[in-house]
């Protein structure tokens, strides 16, 4: 976007004035300058008293500069971001001297669902910076005179040793405000200039997931819910950090979650909570491994078991063991695909006649922008936009950009979704895995299986997400 639209900030202007501030007097921060400040206004609103009081406020001499409505507005929206969630409480510009500064910064992220918190130190700068819908956006500038203070009151909350800043450390906050509780997990990391600590918020309330809003399409979801209502077995999926995994794995339980089910899971961490699951925390430096977690759950009597994740040969054997027992397994591994699970296990040693009989299903997902409805602009389409290796098997003519509005805080998507690859285990895979024949591209392209660039491209062909979202799930559509 050029000046002509909106107005560009650096994050020390941006945090000059609090949110409230800038959208009830329509004002921007152009220059401050010893005991002068200079702000943008909106061209419409009385210039004298809005002087008056903002000098009265400041406590020094402000000058306004009339600006266009529109571009107040544009600019507004770009970087003073209001909470739709909790209306009347747009706590989103916080004082970094205020002694509440922690509180109300954790507030402001809970607030536009930010998922994590990054507080980091270099040479002359600190800052602090927000990850909403899976990208970092830059929130605050702090003084480096100050961040050695923050950084111990994070360690206070966080019941860490406030006196060791050689060796990393993590904990966890348990948050209560304004009649929201959730957990927080703290990992503070020694850097060249000082420590790093990464607030991740967490123990999000799974009542509310719905599986059917999660992103499978019709034939996926019925093999799904097919592969999870056996008995016994192994439910895996597959993805990079931050692609949904659990989430789904929680959709799932949810529907698993009855009165008759002993359901027991081991996670690091707990992200999500769940009335009638009995969720158990890896604590690896006391030895509560996901192994040795999974050795005790089969003394405890359960039907379901949910492993936050399979990283190695002896929990890989424990959960093969388990739904060989007869219990139904679920479970997480970091694969670039849903078959790539299969070959990942035998090379954890697990025998492939085992895996043959015991793997119910397999799943890989990846999490795509939504483009946001009320500013997405359709185009005409370039066919020099896919990726080289990528043979589309319909014509798209026309195509859905990302613009921009206040109602996105003008990154032009609002919210995301999980595409899937399912593949169920049945006869035909069956005699493959025995065997090890591990080549089943020829089964994929057959269109049986409607493979994870297959669910990407289709939800952009729907116009709900543009090209630049699904490129590189589409690069690995070979």
């Amino acid at each position: 976007m050029d000046r002509k639209e909106f107005i560009p900030l650096s994050t020390d202007l941006l945090q000059m004035i609090t949110v409230n501030q800038a959208w009830h007097y329509s004002i921007v921060p152009k220059n401050q300058d010893n005991g002068l400040i200079e702000f943008f206004i909106d061209e419409q609103k009385n210039l004298s008293w809005i002087k008056d009081e903002l000098e009265i406020l400041f406590g020094k001499e402000v000058r306004l500069e009339k600006t266009p409505t529109e571009i107040i507005n544009k600019t507004l929206g770009k970087y003073y971001l209001k909470s739709e969630s909790k209306p009347g409480q747009n706590k989103l510009s916080v004082n970094v001297k205020s002694d509440d500064f922690i509180v109300n910064l954790i507030e402001e992220a809970n607030s536009i669902n930010s998922s994590d918190i990054h507080i980091e130190s270099y040479e002359e700068v600190c800052r602090v910076r927000m990850r909403i819908d899976g990208k970092l956006v830059e929130r605050y500038i702090l003084k480096k005179q100050e961040y050695p203070s923050i950084i111990n009151k994070i360690k206070i909350k966080a019941n860490l040793d406030i006196a060791e800043k050689r060796l990393p450390q993590d904990g966890r906050i348990y948050f209560t405000s304004n009649n929201t509780k959730f957990d927080i997990r703290v990992s503070v990391l020694p850097g060249l200039y000082g420590e790093k600590a990464v607030l991740r918020l967490l123990s999000k309330d799974a009542t509310q997931i719905d599986i059917n809003e999660l992103g499978f399409n019709k034939d996926q979801l019925t093999h799904y819910l097919e592969g999870i209502r056996k008995p016994n077995g192994i439910i895996l999926i597959s993805g990079p950090t931050g692609s949904g995994k659990t989430t789904t794995l929680y959709a799932t339980l949810k529907i698993l979650n009855r009165e008759e089910s002993n359901i027991l899971t081991i996670e690091d961490p707990i992200e999500y909570t769940l009335d009638g699951i009995n969720q158990v925390q890896l604590k690896e430096s006391i030895g509560l491994t996901f192994a040795h977690a999974l050795r005790t759950f089969l003394r405890q009597d359960p039907d379901i078991i949910m492993l936050g994740e399979i990283r190695d040969n002896e929990t890989a054997q424990m959960a093969i063991r388990a739904a060989l027992t007869g219990h139904l397994v679920l479970s997480t591994i970091h694969t670039n695909s849903a078959w790539g699970t299969i070959s990942r296990l035998i090379d954890m040693e697990v025998p492939p006649f085992l895996l043959a009989t015991t793997i119910n299903l397999t799943v890989a997902q990846r999490l795509v922008r939504l483009l946001c409805p009320s500013c997405k602009k359709e185009v005409t389409f370039n066919k020099k936009l896919y990726p080289p290796n990528f043979k589309a098997h319909v014509e798209v003519k026309r195509h859905f950009t990302a613009i921009g509005c206040d109602k996105c805080f003008y990154t032009g998507y609002r919210g995301r979704k999980a595409v899937y690859e399912v593949i169920p285990i049945k006869t035909e895979l069956i005699e493959k895995i025995k065997s090890a024949q591990l080549d089943i591209s020829s089964f994929l392209k057959g269109g049986k299986i409607m493979r994870l660039s297959d669910s990407a491209f289709e939800v952009f062909t729907q116009g709900k997400t543009s090209i630049e979202e699904v490129y590189p799930i589409l690069m690995n559509s070979h």
